[in-house]
């Protein structure tokens, strides 16, 4: 596919506000989680290999964990997603980096009166941690974690909490920018288009399968072109 879509495939006006999320979109910790999942799994005496794990990046673990492994019960499943959540934010959340550009597109964006909202299948403690990290806590309007909701993506339960947390602005006055096939899809079932980025590592046709409309390698590549891009149509 072409890297923007035409016209008529996009959607209509600028969009005004962005609903981010933030793992493999603005940080890039997707690698990290893949290996903290694996690491989980093995400490369980479970066994799946990395590229099976890292396909399901993006997901929270009550969603990902069933679709690795379906059969297992809800009690053991919740005793891994603990174990991982401590041993992620122990071992992995330090090595967390920003990706380039991050403050310039956020500064762009408020320019235009774009308002911003951080929306992440993470918990809260992580995405705090992701907010000092890119410092932009200036420019954040709002922010929703996997603690604020029931399901997390692909379930749209975040980006719902997301959108509320604009209101009135509605879900054509919104656009989602993120990293994952399961991104796209959340975003979807509530009516709202979603921009790409390939930083989270997933294949160009996965992102426009699940419905993205426009793709990007990242915040700097979104702000080179800018003018282009659905945010520069106002």
């Amino acid at each position: 596919m072409t890297d923007i879509l035409p016209e008529g495939d996009r959607g209509g006006r600028a969009p005004r506000a962005a609903l981010f999320d933030v793992d493999g979109t603005l940080v890039d910790t997707n690698d990290l989680h893949a290996a903290a999942w694996r690491e989980a799994f093995l400490h369980f005496g479970l066994d799946r290999r990395l590229e099976e794990i890292r396909w399901q990046v993006g997901k929270g673990g009550d969603n990902l964990i069933p679709s690795l492994f379906p059969d297992l019960p809800e009690e053991r499943r919740k005793a891994i997603e603990d174990f991982r959540a401590e041993m992620f934010k122990r071992d992995y959340l330090p090595r967390a980096t920003p990706f380039a550009g991050v403050r310039a597109l956020f500064e762009r964006l408020a320019a235009d009166g774009v308002r911003i909202v951080l929306a992440s299948s993470s918990h809260k403690e992580e995405v705090d941690f992701y907010r000092s990290l890119i410092g932009c806590e200036d420019l954040i309007a709002a922010a929703t974690s996997k603690d604020d909701v029931e399901s997390s993506k692909p379930c749209p339960d975040i980006f719902a909490a997301a959108l509320a947390r604009v209101a009135p602005l509605g879900a054509d006055e919104a656009v989602v920018v993120g990293d994952t096939p399961w991104d796209a899809k959340a975003a979807a079932r509530i009516g709202l288009r979603t921009v790409g980025f390939r930083s989270g590592g997933f294949p160009d046709a996965a992102l426009a399968d699940a419905g993205a409309c426009e793709l990007y390698d990242g915040p700097a590549d979104l702000l080179d072109r800018y003018a282009g891009s659905v945010f520069g149509r106002g």
